[in-house]
């Protein structure tokens, strides 16, 4: 348990902060004491699993006051508590600051509930993040050893694999059925056992049917995680969370990533990153143990049919084709580009996407943070064009200039995923959530094969990706002009204000105090 010693003497007006309940990154109560022998508090809401606080007040001659504040608590998060123990004992060290939660915090306090089950969360992403950029990574030098050459050919496949999003539509699906505990468990287990299958692979066609059975759980993987999250966040925290889910994705793709230098032990050495996932195991049995059923899903709601939601389907689904076309080729080819046209070593393509990739959490948590507050709509359109616009750029660069629009593309272009991420869990009603997402999911896989399979013949063409991918981000230019005129703005507004089919329960009997001791029993008809 983590201990924060403070001693502060003053007057009484100054000292007067430290002997009231904080109402900041912890909301708190008292709970036993007065204030000349003493005060204790302890948490009515905020993330901890455990929490308290003694002050004792020691009055002297001169007027002063001599107050000791002693707190000590452990994180209601799992996992990740450690990379937050120093920041909250940074904010519980000063005093209450009236309300205002640090930068770093999300815009509303959460709960211990949320907190835990954005932890939980967070691991399942990194799991995600690994499985959904391992082929990206690997296709290029798989490719080298099994006698496949030409851009094409690994557009081909990148875009083939992609028909796996029919399978993850049927996931999702059965997660408004059956819950979205068990079939994120599942979709997380069969997804580390489908990419093992990759190391053995004969043949790129092989490797390419393995990865269609592991994109498809990865992808419904990744659907799942920003459902729950959603689900479980407080509303002004929504695009927060999602940007945290982000970063834990962005950690398992950047460990894929870090991986890479094994293939240049020999032309076999990209199998050993399919090996990898089978260390996972041991985490997702973790997270099946940690992770309880969504609060919403539990909740009564009605079930209603998709007929009637069209239009917000319609305008998901179109913007995520749209972004999709430049995207996919964007991200999937970098690898080809850089060895190709740029001739990165293996090694050399690591230390590119690591030094230019993770500057981009700055841009996730900053537009996670801003779409909150100040809104979806503007910082999701900046991010867009921003972002693109510097990724058309790198594609056209050599030199130092490669280097610098990658990090600001990655940068601006990072406050797309919380901006934008959060609108498709946000605009359907529980019972068709996993449905509709799968759906738009769909049609960002179709957009993700057209653009792969365009830039690769148009790269063959213009002996080079780069002025594909400008061709490419008309796509993304159109969508900067949808999001702004037709996108609706939901931050800091209930998922049931957004729904009315889901008011068939009050908002805060959805509000628990504490994390859930396990998983809860099954959903009651």
């Amino acid at each position: 348990m983590a201990r924060v010693l403070t001693r502060v003497v003053g007057s009484p007006e100054q000292v007067a902060p430290w002997l009231a309940p904080r109402d900041d990154l912890v909301g708190e109560q008292e709970a036993a004491g007065d204030a000349l022998a003493g005060i204790s508090f302890s948490a009515r809401h905020g993330p901890f699993r455990e929490y308290r606080r003694v002050v004792e007040v020691e009055r002297r001659d001169n007027g002063l006051a001599a107050v000791t504040s002693t707190t000590c608590f452990r994180l209601a998060i799992p996992y990740f508590s450690w990379l937050f123990v120093l920041p909250v004992r940074a904010v519980l060290a000063r005093p209450d600051r009236g309300h205002r939660q640090p930068w770093w915090a999300p815009p509303e306090r959460l709960d211990a509930r949320a907190a835990h089950v954005l932890g939980v969360l967070g691991m399942a992403s990194v799991i995600a993040g690994y499985l959904g950029t391992l082929l990206t990574q690997t296709v290029t030098f798989a490719a080298e050893e099994l006698g496949v050459e030409g851009t094409r050919a690994q557009g081909y496949t990148l875009a083939a694999v992609r028909v796996g999003v029919l399978a993850a539509i049927a996931l999702v699906a059965a997660a408004d059925r059956r819950g979205r505990r068990p079939v994120l468990v599942a979709c997380a287990l069969g997804g580390c056992v489908a990419a093992a299958a990759g190391a053995l692979a004969p043949s790129l066609a092989w490797l390419g049917a393995s990865q269609l059975v592991s994109r498809a759980f990865a992808s419904a993987l990744a659907v799942l995680i920003t459902i729950v999250a959603v689900e479980e966040m407080p509303p002004g925290s929504r695009a927060y969370a999602v940007s945290v889910l982000g970063m834990a994705g962005g950690l398992g793709a950047g460990m894929c990533v870090l991986a890479l230098p094994l293939a240049d032990l020999g032309p076999r050495g990209w199998r050993l990153l399919y090996l990898v996932p089978l260390a996972a195991l041991p985490l997702v049995r973790s997270v099946a143990g940690l992770l309880a059923e969504s609060r919403r899903f539990v909740a009564p709601h009605d079930e209603v049919a998709l007929a009637g939601h069209g239009q917000r389907l319609a305008l998901l689904a179109t913007s995520a084709f749209l972004l999709a076309l430049f995207t996919a080729p964007a991200s999937q080819l970098q690898n080809e580009f850089l060895r190709d046209e740029r001739a990165f070593s293996a090694s050399r393509i690591a230390l590119f996407t690591v030094l230019t990739v993770t500057p981009a959490s700055l841009g996730v948590v900053a537009g996670g943070r801003l779409a909150d507050v100040r809104g979806r709509r503007l910082v999701g359109a900046v991010g867009l064009a921003g972002g693109v616009g510097a990724s058309v750029a790198m594609f056209a660069s050599s030199g130092w200039p490669l280097w610098a629009w990658s990090v600001l593309g990655s940068v601006v272009g990072g406050a797309v995923l919380p901006a934008l991420g959060v609108y498709g869990p946000e605009l359907f009603p529980t019972s068709l959530r996993g449905r509709a997402n799968g759906l738009v999911a769909l049609f960002g896989v179709a957009g993700s094969a057209l653009g792969l399979i365009t830039a690769g013949a148009l790269a063959e063409r213009f002996a080079s990706l780069a002025p594909a991918l400008a061709i490419l981000a008309l796509g993304p230019a159109a969508l900067v002009v949808l999001v702004l005129v037709a996108y609706p703005e939901t931050a800091r507004r209930e998922l049931e204000e957004l729904n009315p089919e889901d008011r068939c329960r009050p908002v805060t009997a959805l509000e628990p105090t504490s994390p859930p001791p396990g998983p809860p029993p099954r959903r009651r008809p």
